[in-house]
């Protein structure tokens, strides 16, 4: 399935990067990779040699980008790199429909690119790779996916260095009150949204709208939906873009999952199948007595229910990201499905052509590419196995006997590498990787000691 993403404003084609390298427009090119955290990690290549090498060759870089923890540091356990291995490079394939510009480093363009080993096979525990391959599945039975991110964040008056050298204490949040919506609220800070808004349409995204939430200094900027590879790259680039442009006016945002006691940021992800046509693939608008879901549909909301709860790991992967699962915080709780209904984990939105299933679970902290590799594998296990669909959660599912979503790192980790579904649909190789990348971190903050103890302990104890 084809985008129109090269139909928008500052996405290239290879000649017109060689155009613009030639007037002097750009001088400089970013080689990207997705890495584990949904980031954007690599290097800034001469725009001429880029042109010149790295599109016939490609590039190399170290295959510990894989194989670290959110800090960069090295650590035991991965299969793919380790100091017994040396530490060795893997090929940086440039994909030349991600090339674009980048607004708010003049003269600059950019291009993510996928992993290859040495020997020329995929990187399997790829974020690209992983959602790639179920890609693939779809593909199969001629059909695609599109999907939409819904991703919010923070806004604090504080720059990133000040907030660093505070502990990230005492922050100056943007508002100081809950603009849910509020038109006077958002115009406080709509140079800084503005500048975001205009930086993404000028990289290639087709920005929607820009809101308030309930958070203090909390905002929510929404994309339009686009084929479900194409949306996780644009959403990684996003979160990377928003912090720049947020840093060059001196202030900080923040997609942590849960910052305070307040409100968490959420990433509701959104995604329907098309077949070749176009044409919706779950839903059948006279199916009334079905929820406008075509029996197709009805599987693949199913395996979303009966998978969940095993590929938790991939839509909340850090301590914080469970930190948001709060009753009556608009976060999910309970394991269940309804129509319209924002309690649920899974809720069913829209009508006829726009019916989708929004998967509620994911915080701001969510590797995009994952999270869409689960939504679709968990819908192809119960499209596979025809797996009947229980009726809709019509109340709030917060105090219903439904299961819940597991409640810490530990819970999720033990369901994932414990999960025959999750190896069936995604591999060994990464079910282990991704086990290791939880066991470390949560390995990391069982040996630290927090400020909550220190305050309750130091004296009082």
């Amino acid at each position: 399935m084809k985008s129109s993403l090269h139909h928008r404003e500052g996405m290239l084609t290879v000649g017109e990067l060689r155009s613009a390298v030639d007037t002097g427009d750009i001088d400089t090119v970013l080689l990207v990779l997705i890495d584990m955290q949904g980031r954007l990690q690599g290097k800034r290549c001469s725009a001429r040699y880029f042109l010149n090498e790295v599109l016939r060759h490609g590039a190399e870089a170290c295959n510990y980008l894989l194989a670290v923890d959110v800090e960069m540091s090295t650590v035991d356990g991965y299969a793919m790199s380790s100091w017994e291995q040396g530490y060795g490079d893997f090929e940086l394939v440039p994909d030349l429909n991600t090339l674009r510009r980048i607004p708010w480093h003049p003269g600059t363009g950019l291009i993510i690119a996928d992993l290859r080993l040495l020997s020329g096979e995929p990187v399997a525990a790829s974020p690209r790779q992983i959602l790639r391959r179920q890609r693939d599945r779809l593909a199969e039975r001629g059909w695609h996916a599109v999907a939409g991110t819904e991703l919010e964040f923070i806004v604090y008056a504080d720059s990133y260095e000040q907030a660093w050298r505070a502990g990230y204490r005492g922050l100056t949040p943007a508002n100081l009150y809950n603009i849910d919506y509020s038109m006077l609220g958002t115009a406080r800070v709509e140079p800084l949204l503005h500048a975001i808004r205009s930086g993404m349409t000028g990289a290639g995204l087709y920005v929607e709208s820009a809101k308030g939430e309930c958070n203090l200094g909390q905002h929510e900027i929404a994309f339009h939906y686009d084929e479900v590879l194409v949306t996780a790259d644009n959403h990684a680039l996003y979160k990377t873009g928003a912090k720049e442009i947020a840093a060059q006016r001196g202030c900080s945002l923040t997609f942590m999952a849960k910052i305070d006691e307040r409100e968490g940021n959420s990433c509701h992800v959104h995604l329907s199948l098309r077949d070749a046509d176009g044409t919706p693939v779950l839903a059948d608008p006279r199916a009334k007595d079905r929820w406008g879901l075509a029996p197709l549909g009805e599987h693949f909301l199913a395996g979303q229910l009966a998978a969940l709860r095993e590929l938790t790991l991939l839509f909340a992967p850090n301590i914080n990201s469970y930190k948001r699962f709060v009753k009556r915080s608009f976060a999910p709780t309970a394991l269940a499905w309804g129509v319209d209904n924002r309690t649920c984990a899974l809720r069913l939105v829209g009508s006829g052509s726009s019916l989708r299933v929004e998967n509620r679970v994911p915080g701001g902290d969510v590797n995009p590419h994952l999270a869409l590799a689960a939504v679709i594998a968990a819908g192809l296990y119960g499209i596979e196995r025809e797996l009947p669909l229980l009726p809709p959660c019509t109340g709030n599912a917060y105090l219903s006997d439904a299961p819940t979503v597991p409640t810490t790192l530990r819970e999720a980790l033990a369901a994932w590498e414990g999960s025959e579904l999750a190896k069936e649909c995604f591999g060994e190789e990464v079910v282990a990787h991704y086990a290791n990348m939880a066991r470390v971190e949560q390995t990391a903050f069982d040996a630290a000691v927090t400020d909550w103890e220190l305050r309750r302990g130091f004296e009082r104890l």
